[in-house]
C-alpha cells in the first residue's frame, strides 16, 4: 500500500454556502470534482495530489483521502473492523497520531468514545506487529485518522490537512469578531472584482477582507504560511513532492505595481495589526491602510471597482439602534462616494440592512460561523447613468 501513489476518493470539505467556490478552485488545478454535497466536494486522487490541494485551496477546511468503507453497527465494531487494517504502512515508526471524527450513530451519544476505540485499534494492531505503542494526543501535529460514521455506514480517512485550511497562517493577530480567511475568500470570489481594478475595505478590523484581495490579486496562496501538513508525518511522505510545489508557490506570484487596495478603520490599534497581519502575508505594499471613519475613507475616482465593507450585526457587538445609524450612513455612503463601482455588505442582520435604503442586486448566502448571512450586491451608477436611473431628465 503506497497511499502516495494510489487513488482513491478524496473528499474535501469546507463550510456551508462555499462549495461553489471551492468547486471552481479544484477545477482550476486540473481536478474534477465527480460529486458536490452541503459542505464539499468528492474526487479521486492520490495523497501527492492531496499535498497540492493542500497547498493551493482558499476556501477548505479539510482534505481527506478515503482508506475504507465498511458497515459497523457499534463502537465494538469499528475497533473489530480497524484493528485488522495495515496501519503500520500508514503511521511511522516511531510516530504521533491524532484522532478526528463526525458521527451520527444511535449507539453513541459522545464522539469521543468513537474516537476512544478507533485509537484503541490502531494501538493493538501496532503492538501486535511492531511490539510497540505510537504517542497519541489532541493536538493535531502529527498523522491524523478521519472517521466518518453515519447510521451502520463508516468511512476511514487520513485527514491529509491537519489544522484546518480556512485559517490562511498570517493572521497573528485576529481583533474583534474576525472573519475567518476561508470564508474572505470565498465573499471575494463571490463579487465580481476582476483583481485589477480598486478594491475599498471600510470597516477593515484586522484587515482579513483587504489582505486576501491582494492574496487573490497577486495568486499567492495559502501554502506559503504554513509550514506543517498532517501529509508530512504519513509512512512514505517525500519530501521533494512538498518542495517542489512550495517552489511552484512562488513561482506562481503575480506583480501588480498599480494594484490599489485600501483599508481603513476608526481604531488605531485595527489599523495597527491589520499592518502587521499584511506584513506576515507579504502583501504591505499593495495596501492603502487609513485610519478614519468609514465614511471618510477616500474611494478613487472615475474608475469602477469594488466598495465592499462588514459591518457588525448585532449579534456579538455593538448596539442595535446605534447600528441602524450606522447602515444608513453606509447607504449615504455608497451613494455619494462609490458611483461607478460595485457596492458589497456582508451582513447577518437583513433588518438592518434595510436602513442601507438601496436595493440589492444580489443577496449571496453565507454563514459565518452559525449566523445566517448575506453578501449583498449593490449597483452603484455614477454621473448620467445615476441620473436616469433616478428618473432626472439628461439632456445630450
Amino acid at each position: 500500500m503506497n497511499v502516495f501513489k494510489e487513488k482513491a476518493p478524496i473528499i474535501i470539505t469546507c463550510h456551508k454556502r462555499i462549495v461553489p467556490y471551492l468547486s471552481k478552485e479544484v477545477e482550476a488545478l486540473g481536478f474534477v470534482v465527480e460529486d458536490s454535497f452541503v459542505t464539499g466536494v468528492r474526487l479521486n486522487g492520490t495523497v501527492n495530489d492531496c499535498i497540492k490541494l493542500n497547498l493551493n485551496l482558499r476556501c477548505a477546511s479539510q482534505v481527506l483521502y478515503s482508506l475504507q468503507s465498511f458497515i459497523a453497527k457499534d463502537a465494538d465494531s469499528i475497533h473489530q473492523h480497524l484493528k485488522s487494517f495495515p496501519w503500520e504502512k500508514i503511521i511511522p515508526n516511531p510516530g504521533y497520531f491524532s484522532i478526528t471524527s463526525n458521527v451520527q450513530n444511535e449507539t453513541i451519544n459522545n464522539n469521543l468514545f468513537a474516537n476512544l476505540r478507533v485509537k484503541d485499534a490502531i494501538v493493538d494492531r501496532m503492538r501486535e506487529v511492531r511490539g510497540n505503542r505510537p504517542s497519541t494526543g489532541a493536538e493535531l501535529i502529527g498523522a491524523v485518522i478521519h472517521l466518518f460514521w453515519k447510521n451502520d455506514e463508516a468511512e476511514v480517512f487520513i485527514d491529509t490537512s491537519g489544522d484546518s485550511l480556512a485559517r490562511h497562517g498570517y493572521r497573528k493577530i485576529p481583533g474583534l469578531a474576525p472573519m475567518l480567511e476561508g470564508l474572505a475568500a470565498a465573499t471575494i470570489y463571490a463579487t465580481n472584482w476582476d483583481r485589477t481594478s480598486p478594491f475599498v475595505n471600510p470597516m477593515c478590523g484586522s484587515g482579513t477582507l483587504a489582505i486576501e484581495a491582494a492574496l487573490i490579486a497577486t495568486n499567492r496562496t495559502p501554502g506559503l504560511f504554513r509550514t506543517n501538513y498532517a501529509f508530512m508525518h504519513i509512512e512514505g511522505y517525500d519530501k521533494m513532492v512538498y518542495e517542489n510545489e512550495r517552489i511552484r508557490l512562488d513561482d506562481q506570484i503575480k506583480t501588480f505595481p498599480n494594484l490599489k487596495i485600501f483599508a481603513t478603520d476608526l481604531s488605531n490599534k485595527a489599523i495597527e495589526n491589520a499592518k502587521k497581519n499584511a506584513t506576515t502575508a507579504g502583501v504591505e505594499d499593495l495596501i492603502h491602510f487609513a485610519v478614519c471613519d468609514f465614511a471618510a475613507t477616500q474611494v478613487p475616482q472615475n474608475k469602477q471597482g469594488v466598495m465592499m465593507v462588514n459591518p457588525e450585526y448585532g449579534e456579538r457587538l455593538g448596539d442595535l439602534q446605534e447600528l441602524e445609524e450606522t447602515y444608513s450612513r453606509i447607504g449615504d455612503f455608497m451613494k455619494q462616494q462609490c458611483g461607478g463601482y460595485l457596492g458589497y455588505v456582508f451582513t447577518g442582520n437583513l433588518d438592518l440592512a434595510k436602513k442601507i435604503g438601496l436595493k440589492a442586486k444580489r443577496r449571496i448566502e453565507f454563514y459565518n460561523s452559525t449566523i445566517d448571512c448575506r453578501l449583498l450586491e449593490y449597483e452603484l451608477y455614477a454621473g448620467t447613468k445615476r441620473l436616469e436611473k433616478m428618473g432626472v431628465p439628461v439632456s445630450e
